[in-house]
């Protein structure tokens, strides 16, 4: 087994000062976040470019001027503000990956599919859920073109001269604060890991024909 060669990439997540981009569209699936041409890569970089790929770009290539990831300043945003039911349809990791390598490291919204709100933890993406009222209260924040605040560690946005709390997993709260991806997690369990085998490959199981063959 070859942990020792194995190492995480994942960058910790502790605070985040940036211009949100909003995008007020519900039920945004993974295939508008990264349509499907684009998953033939394993790799976790180079999908930036191609996020909402049909949204950015016209049929020629050209960028759409009125996308607000188009646009100055939101093209260097590092927060999504986005409508309800964020990352639906299938489960392609993907789509937190092209988010990370656009800029992306938290998105909010009011709610998510399960699977992507998961794989967001898994690749370094914090995804705060808050009411809809919060969500338009901090919209004005993008218009205005005007910095949010993220305190991972005090689980609150700072904007202007107030502040929302929202809540959290306390343990993919400690991953995203320890860089910790699932590769990570396996490597700090890997002395458990080694000893295991070994005890495996020194306790293996007689198979019945290996009795059999001793009975004749």
């Amino acid at each position: 087994m070859m942990l020792e060669s194995i190492k995480t990439k994942m960058q910790k997540f502790n605070s985040l000062t940036s211009i949100p981009a909003y995008l007020p569209i519900v039920n945004i699936d993974t295939d508008m976040i990264i349509p499907k041409q684009f998953l033939k890569t394993i790799k976790r970089t180079g999908l930036g470019k191609n996020l909402f790929f049909e949204m950015r770009y016209d049929d020629n290539g050209n960028e759409i001027k009125d996308f607000i990831l188009n646009q100055e300043p939101h093209n260097q945003s590092k927060i999504l503000i986005a409508g309800k039911n964020f990352g639906c349809g299938s489960s392609r990791e993907h789509a937190p990956w092209a988010l990370l390598d656009f800029g992306i490291t938290c998105v909010i919204s009011s709610s998510y599919a399960d699977i992507f709100y998961s794989n967001c933890f898994k690749n370094g993406i914090l995804p705060i859920t808050l009411p809809e009222e919060k969500i338009k209260e901090l919209s004005e924040y993008s218009k205005r073109k005007e910095e949010i605040s993220i305190d991972l560690n005090e689980e609150k946005i700072i904007f202007g001269n107030s502040e929302i709390k929202f809540d959290i997993d306390p343990f993919k709260k400690k991953c995203l604060l320890e860089g910790l991806d699932d590769i990570a997690l396996s490597l700090a369990k890997k002395e458990k890991i080694i000893t295991f085998e070994e005890n495996l490959k020194n306790n293996k199981p007689v198979s019945y024909t290996h009795l059999r063959a001793h009975e004749t």
